[in-house]
Order: structure tokens, then sequence, then C-alpha cells
């Protein structure tokens, strides 16, 4: 069992955890969790009586989460700006400091793209000479 960050142990590996007797140290080793996670969900089984997981915290929403529609807009009149720019409009009309790369998360979840044409031609096989004169005069 392999712990995932931000997700806590599964109801069934917490509830054997938990009936498990014995030194903390063996039923880690045991059930492949670390000690420490043995020793907190006893403490909180004995003091408090909970059993299940609490639900994680610090989920902060993103700082641009409110301001779709007007990112959209942006984008939409001025479709040519980099991600530097956006930022720096954010940044002056909306008040919100914000990194490169949380724009791009942004522009990503809205399905936004800021490349709007390609660089080069579409592969494939195309005539690159004109084609020669019928009859071999011309």
């Amino acid at each position: 069992m392999a712990w995932r960050q931000g997700q806590p142990y599964s109801q069934d590996l917490r509830d054997r955890v938990l009936s498990a007797a014995g030194n903390s140290a063996v039923v880690a080793a045991r059930f492949g969790v670390s000690i420490s996670y043995v020793v907190k969900a006893r403490q909180r089984r004995d003091r408090e009586g909970e059993l299940c997981a609490r639900p994680q915290k610090s989920q902060t929403p993103a700082k641009l989460a409110g301001h779709d529609e007007v990112l959209k807009a942006r984008v939409a009149d001025v479709p040519d700006a980099t991600l530097a720019e956006l930022v720096a409009w954010v940044h002056a009309e909306l008040g919100i400091s914000v990194s490169v790369a949380a724009m791009w998360t942004r522009l990503r979840r809205l399905g936004l793209t800021l490349k709007k044409r390609r660089l080069s031609p579409p592969n494939g096989r195309g005539r690159t000479s004109p084609k020669r004169a019928a009859g071999g005069r011309s």
C-alpha cells in the first residue's frame, strides 16, 4: 500500500491498523505505514473517538477562480498576448498578483490556448516543384 500525497489512507486500512494490538513500530511495519501514523490514529481514537479520516484542509481556491469570464474576454480581445503580458494585465486591471505558472494553469483549465496559428506547414506529401510540360517541348 503506497501512500499518495494529499489523500488519506483507506478506511479499511485504518480499521486494520486500529484493531491491531502491539507495539506501534510492529504494527506500522506490518501494514506498511509510518510509526507516527499509528500513534496519531490511536491517539485520535482514544481521545476523541474518531475512527474516520478528517476532511482534507488547505484547499485554497485559485486566485483567478472568480475571474474566468474576464480572462476569457481578454484572451478573445488580444489573442496573441503572451503569458507575461496577461499576468501584467491581471495585476494592473484586477489587482491580483499571480505567477506565469498560475496563469498557464488557469488558461488550460478554461480550455484556452495562446497558440493561434501554426509555425510550420502541416506534415504530408505535396508537390514541391511544378509539373513538367507534356511532350518534352515547350
